[in-house]
């Protein structure tokens, strides 16, 4: 895990003094010969539990009480761009990775104060899913990133991101719009809008449904719609 925190735009992060971290073990709070961290479940049923001491040591030894502390956890609320927005304005941030069957749920009630999932679907372990929301998050904080990337990213404004083009201008028989080539930045900013908005009724028509909709954008929507043969 450590190793994400090495490489590519974090590390300079780091290096910059824009992001600190620090990678906490749990099994090292544990308080038997085997460094171990988990046991059955009381009431039965397949899979073992994180136990509540070397949790509730681990979380002490950050500070974690009156902190932000998220868990990650497949029963958690879905995790989106907003959430990212959020969370990246924390001072100091805590990340709780479960295993196996999960942890018990006195820790959560003492000191979760989000229980996050990045998706409906069940991984290993918390710490990919940690990843993903970290990589999510230290990307918007002041300074790693230009604040000109992050505006024409998808989800900024609740579209997609429009398709994007380099040289050459002909691959493989394939030619780059012209509208892109035309230099006209009016002409270019209103296909790369409806180029996004393309994309979000094609792959997430659900970012658009409790979106309000001007009389232009629901005009472009139904030119859009009627293209596809769906009006």
């Amino acid at each position: 895990m450590s190793g994400f925190f090495e490489s590519s735009i974090m590390a300079r992060a780091v290096q910059r003094q824009l992001v600190s971290y620090e990678l906490v073990d749990i099994r090292d709070f544990a308080n038997n010969k085997h460094n171990k961290c988990d046991d059955e479940l009381y009431g039965g049923g397949p899979g073992m539990l994180m136990t509540p001491e070397p949790l509730a040591s681990a979380l002490d030894s950050v500070q974690a009480k009156g902190s932000r502390v998220v868990y990650m956890t497949p029963g958690g609320r879905l995790f989106n761009q907003q959430y990212a927005r959020d969370l990246a304005a924390e001072e100091h941030l805590v990340i709780l990775c479960g295993r196996y069957e999960g942890i018990d749920q006195r820790i959560i009630d003492t000191y979760v104060t989000d229980e996050i999932s990045i998706g409906d679907y069940v991984l290993s372990s918390g710490e990919v899913a940690a990843l993903t929301l970290v990589d999510a998050v230290y990307r918007l904080l002041p300074g790693v990133i230009t604040g000109e990337s992050l505006e024409e990213e998808s989800f900024e404004d609740g579209l997609l991101e429009y398709p994007q083009y380099t040289r050459p201008a002909v691959y493989d028989t394939m030619q780059v719009p012209d509208v892109l080539l035309s230099g006209h930045h009016a002409n270019i900013q209103a296909w790369r809008y409806k180029k996004r908005l393309e994309k979000t009724l094609l792959y997430r028509p659900d970012l658009l449904s409790g979106r309000g909709l001007d009389n232009e954008l629901r005009k472009l929507i139904d030119e859009l719609l009627v293209q596809r043969g769906e009006a």
